[in-house]
């Protein structure tokens, strides 16, 4: 690995910062409402299924190739099979990266309104009704662009600090207050009355809800959720040291993220039930939805401020990873210009999002498939490329990496039984590319 390139400080750093990449948008806005939409309790345990089947060998599989060529996406890929076509698989991870922003900043931007709104005691406190505020700040271009511009600005300060001054250090204090901010939730939400109604739903499998939809919904959000498929992890692994196990470090960062989603089904729906509103509310149920049910529980506004403080740091955490794999590519051209190059990235993204941004107010009426350019880009995002660069690592590492290299870095840093490297390998030979190509075809049949 080159000296010059930055490294985490310590193993915790490594898992608490690919955590914070993976417990985002994915595990605390899009599982519940998804979740809600999908019949509860078997949509859950299918995701965490496919989290263990396909999302954990995959997230080992990009720790590989990163860890393995200690370089960034493009890089790494070159090395690994140069002079060929499969560079572009890092290509396309930093061009999915982009896309990503280009939405996910936008709802980033609402987050941090809500979360100065909350903090300061006027979201429930203003008279408005949630629906209308949620109008009023969604469909107002300046408000959504000054969000969009805070949200950039924060993730552009954290990154061009670099990877252990920045990334890691942010993560160190924002990944335990998230828990900690969690566990008050779900404290408060399990004591209310009628809130086992809402774990049941939760909870209980009722496999007769389970549809072809639902079987997609939870292969994307197993990939969503860990962050996989746009090569970020090879990013963030590019930067761990020879001595750290990948599997039990992919392990850790799989069991967050489970454990995640499992506290943002227990803080939401006891509390949604308990007040008698409907789980499959859709993306409204954290904006329109939480407010509502917040309003009516004593000291709600200091709740909910605490509910969207944490969903603030996680969608921060997770977005360090999608402008990580896009800086750190340019730097390996520029290797001392991060902090110019961290800022030029957020002029061009906030741009980049401006027509999402403004998809519920000045383009509302601009559709693309009958999607507006939100949902048109979250779609292309997650269902297309996002299936798309997991099976094109799938088969790369398996069937055009050196059978040599790859055993050597799955079994460096661990005393692990053979064994594991064998079912690593036999899930990625077989399963993982079946399933995802099964999915991928759905996906676009359906559309």
């Amino acid at each position: 690995m080159d000296s010059k390139r930055g490294q985490w400080s310590t193993k915790i750093g490594f898992i608490l910062s690919s955590a914070g990449a993976a417990i985002g948008l994915g595990a605390i806005w899009k599982m519940p409402y998804v979740t809600g939409q999908s019949g509860g309790g078997a949509f859950f345990l299918l995701f965490v299924i496919f989290t263990l089947l396909i999302g954990l060998p995959m997230l080992i599989s990009e720790f590989i190739i990163g860890r393995g060529t200690g370089a960034e996406a493009i890089s790494a890929y070159k090395k690994l099979a140069p002079k060929s076509v499969w560079v572009w698989i890092g290509r396309l991870g930093v061009a999915g990266c982009f896309l990503l922003l280009s939405f996910y900043s936008v709802v980033g931007g609402w987050i941090l309104i809500y979360s100065g709104k909350a903090v300061v005691g006027n979201v429930i406190q203003s008279g408005t009704a949630p629906d209308q505020l949620f109008g009023m700040i969604t469909g107002t271009p300046w408000i959504t662009l000054v969000g969009l511009a805070l949200f950039t600005l924060i993730n552009v300060l954290i990154i061009s600090l670099g990877v252990q001054n920045g990334i890691e250090k942010a993560n160190k204090y924002m990944m335990p207050l998230l828990f900690v901010f969690f566990f008050i939730l779900v404290i408060r939400a399990l004591s209310l009355e009628g809130a086992m109604e809402g774990v049941k739903f939760f909870l209980a499998p009722d496999f007769s809800k389970i549809t072809g939809k639902a079987v997609l919904y939870a292969l994307g959000q197993s990939f969503f959720a860990l962050a996989v498929g746009f090569s970020c992890m090879v990013t963030y692994s590019s930067y761990l040291k020879k001595d750290e196990s990948l599997p039990n470090s992919a392990g850790s960062v799989v069991l967050m993220n489970i454990f995640v989603s499992l506290l943002a089904g227990l803080a939401i729906f006891p509390v949604v039930f308990a007040f008698g509103f409907e789980p499959a509310e859709g993306p409204g149920l954290l904006f329109m939805v939480l407010p509502s049910v917040f309003s009516q529980m004593p000291f709600g506004e200091l709740f909910l401020a605490i509910f969207l403080l944490l969903f603030l740091f996680a969608t921060l955490t997770s977005s360090f990873s999608l402008y990580e794999i896009i800086v750190a590519a340019l730097v390996e051209k520029w290797p001392n210009a991060r902090r110019n190059i961290a800022f030029a990235l957020g002029v061009v993204v906030f741009i980049a999002a401006i027509p999402a941004a403004l998809s519920s107010s000045s383009l509302s009426d601009f559709a693309i498939f009958d999607k507006s350019i939100f949902d048109a880009t979250d779609y292309l995002v997650s269902n297309i490329m996002l299936p798309l660069g997991n099976l094109l690592i799938a088969i790369f590492i398996i069937h055009k990496v050196k059978k040599s290299f790859v055993k050597e870095e799955f079994m460096q840093g661990g005393k692990l039984s053979p064994v594991y490297y064998n079912t690593w390998k036999f899930l990625m030979t077989w399963l993982v590319p079946i399933v995802i190509t099964i999915v991928f075809v759905y996906s676009i049949i359906q559309y």
